[in-house]
């Protein structure tokens, strides 16, 4: 009866043991996949030739521009690293009861999908740039771009769909579970910014798909990611915390 008991023990602390490193998995995996995302800063010393304040963000990565490959390679890596965070927590949910609550699905689920769009992004970029170039613009709107336009617009939509479920769903989830505690001090303040700088976004998409100029498209597409990889750096650190207790 001893040794049983000695062997159930050892069994429950080689469980905890894998819990922890799995969730420190995911900590790992969400964390870099954040700042990869944040890839685009550096627009700031590198000699791109766009415009941050009116621009798309992805059109750093168009076919037409000469460090596109960069910044494909890095949306590629953010994606699926958050891709595979969000996979592995989605895996660790049947060995933690408390956790497989409709909230924490949903929130899991939506980084997971963000993940996979973003990556999806890289292999479908634009090969031109409508807000900077004229003839592009035109071409776009006659359709005579290539079809990796359309899906770039769809992959993109998925992308921020997913993202903006997973900052919700898993905010709620910290509040109303208990859980992740930074994630739920600091999250509702990133959801309302989120929130903010995605209606000016798509307010401005709007604006300009009519013809009525850009409406600082870019800065507000900016915003917008950046509080994305924001809440996914405080997310990681949130799980990390978790892992560790």
């Amino acid at each position: 009866m001893r040794k049983n008991a000695a062997e159930g023990a050892g069994s429950t602390g080689r469980g905890k043991g894998t819990g922890k490193g799995s969730a420190r998995a995911v900590a790992a995996l969400i964390g870099l996949g954040a700042a990869a995302y944040t890839a685009w800063v550096l627009e700031v010393v590198l000699s791109t030739g766009v415009n941050p304040i009116e621009t798309y963000v992805s059109e750093l990565a168009a076919q037409d521009q000469p460090l596109g490959g960069l910044f494909r390679a890095t949306d590629f890596t953010a994606g699926l690293l958050a891709f595979l965070g969000g996979l592995l927590a989605l895996a660790r949910l049947p060995r933690h009861p408390e956790s497989r609550r409709p909230w924490a699905v949903a929130g899991w689920a939506g980084i997971t999908l963000f993940g996979a769009a973003t990556a999806a992004d890289a292999w479908l970029p634009l090969s031109c740039q409508p807000t900077v170039d004229p003839v592009c613009a035109a071409r776009e709107t006659a359709g005579l771009v290539p079809a990796t336009h359309q899906a770039h617009a769809v992959s993109s939509s998925l992308a921020m769909t997913g993202a903006l479920v997973g900052i919700v769903a898993l905010t709620v989830a910290a509040r109303r579970y208990g859980r992740l505690a930074p994630l739920a001090r600091f999250g509702p303040a990133l959801v309302a910014l989120e929130l903010l700088a995605t209606v000016w976004t798509l307010t401005a998409i709007a604006l300009f798909t009519a013809g009525h100029g850009t409406w600082a498209l870019g800065a507000g597409q900016r915003l917008q990611v950046l509080l994305v990889a924001i809440w996914l750096g405080v997310l990681a650190r949130s799980v990390h915390r978790e892992g560790r207790t």
